[in-house]
């Protein structure tokens, strides 16, 4: 019975409310009881906070029930939102005693809606790196195999999710941090617009690059919490004043007539061969229900990681140049060799990073003249194992956290929405994603694709067998 609730969708989890089922208070329970099983295994959370979701949930009433989609039901945020009232750790020492004296503005927006946060979950310290590593709290571990990674730097939210310790979480994504994870991990992963969500309240890793994400079982799930989150918050100097669309309106209509955009070049380079199986699958499904494949081709993104680490490191480091003077001896080794990075990055080298993110922007903005959504893989491989260092493809050896997101990263900088998902299953027994890439502010229609394919039945996976 508990599992069978744990791994329900959030959909599923508001009807046994609404009909009575099961209470609020009875469904906190079930999932504490979840988080103290599965914790220590998965490292997903840093901070529970049980005890305070209990007394939320004890207090709510029918009315309160029918606010939003979420109302009723738990999530947790990484560990860079702040709480009011919660240690906000960042997933280091340095923030050991900093306490949340507000909210973050997506958590505002849940607490309004009268979903129940369960918690902090883990993550690479500060955002830095794709492998969710973590010398202070614990490396997190993918549901499907406990020694592979869970990816990163959203670990602990993809494991939260993966291990049935909730339904859906929160994460930052600054190069494929929602979607790298919650592809490993199979399930669905929205990194919308930069601008969407706005990021007041999450501490900053790259002002330029950090977007808000969300992780859920289904994409119906994404689509109800993006309209919860999203919206206008002038604090933000990103955030973008613009209405807020009603995304669930599309799911369930076909996607006959749409231009699906398939790149010639990087894109299905150097990837896992099962991999590229799957991606041929789902082009063979989209072709068969009407949508027009097309060939595109993106500008050369041959220097693009190093763009994006130019832009990374430099703004990393003026975010954190009082806590380095201050507490310098309390950041992990890979951290501070990040920062003493950003030390040896030029001005003119940053600006003609910024340069180039202008023309990516452009060109790839070109690219959706001819095409309405981009289908590319999530990752060129499945989840390595823990303590991997770098991975070898076609006779290229490529540091593990530049593999994980090497197809992620490039729409950070452009500032697209990308939804990843799951399509299938290795022979390893882990899952294979999808990324699916739209138009500025277009998410329904990222939405509406993908529902098409989750629907089809013909692309799901198994739960995992940790956990379950």
């Amino acid at each position: 019975m508990t599992d069978n609730i744990a791994f329900k969708d959030v959909k599923g989890l508001k009807a046994m409310l609404s009909a009575g089922h099961i209470t609020p208070a009875e469904l906190i329970s079930v999932f504490a009881e979840r988080i103290d099983q599965h914790n220590e295994l998965s490292k997903a959370f840093i901070t529970p906070t049980i005890e305070a979701a209990k007394e939320h949930a004890a207090n709510m009433s029918r009315e309160d029930l029918e606010i939003s989609p979420f109302a009723g039901v738990p999530y947790a945020s990484k560990d860079l939102f702040d709480v009011k009232g919660v240690l906000t750790t960042a997933g280091s020492r340095v923030f050991h005693d900093r306490v949340a004296k507000t909210d973050a503005y997506a958590v505002a927006k849940l607490r309004a809606a009268q979903a129940i946060s369960l918690g902090k979950t883990n993550l690479h310290e500060f955002a830095y790196g794709a492998t969710g590593e973590n010398e202070v709290y614990g490396t997190c571990v993918n549901a499907y195999d406990p020694t592979r990674l869970a990816g990163g730097s959203s670990s602990g939210s993809a494991a939260a999710v993966a291990f049935g310790l909730v339904p859906a979480a929160l994460g930052t994504d600054t190069g494929g941090s929602v979607r790298a994870p919650a592809a490993l991990n199979g399930l669905v992963g929205l990194k919308p617009t930069i601008g969407r969500v706005p990021t007041s309240g999450v501490v900053p890793y790259c002002w330029t690059l950090d977007h808000v994400g969300l992780m859920t079982r289904t994409v119906e799930d994404c689509a109800d919490l993006l309209g919860i989150v999203a919206g206008y918050d002038p604090v933000d100097s990103a955030s973008v004043n613009r209405p807020v669309d009603h995304y669930g309106e599309v799911l369930g209509r076909d996607i006959g007539g749409l231009r699906i955009g398939i790149p010639r070049n990087f894109y299905y380079e150097r990837t896992d061969d099962e991999i590229l199986a799957a991606l041929e699958r789902v082009q063979e499904f989209v072709a068969a229900a009407g949508a027009k494949l097309v060939p595109v081709t993106f500008p050369d993104m041959e220097h693009s990681r190093t763009v994006s680490l130019t832009l990374q490191m430099p703004e990393a480091l003026s975010a954190h140049s009082a806590y380095v003077q201050e507490r310098g001896e309390l950041y992990g080794a890979d951290f501070r060799a990040g920062l003493a990075l950003g030390q040896c990055i030029l001005a003119e080298h940053y600006v003609k990073a910024k340069r180039f993110v202008e023309v990516y922007r452009q060109e790839t903005n070109k690219l959706f003249d001819e095409v309405d959504l981009i289908l590319t893989p999530a990752t060129p491989e499945i989840a390595q194992k823990v303590g991997t260092v770098t991975v070898t493809r076609n006779g290229v050896n490529e540091a593990i956290g530049n593999a994980i997101t090497r197809f992620t990263t490039f729409f950070n900088m452009t500032g697209h929405p990308a939804l990843t998902m799951p399509c299938a299953m290795h022979t390893e027994g882990l899952p294979i994603g999808l990324q699916l890439v739209g138009r500025y502010f277009d998410e329904k229609t990222v939405l509406q694709a993908a529902h098409a394919i989750e629907r089809s039945g013909r692309f799901s996976i198994p739960l995992p067998s940790f956990g379950s």
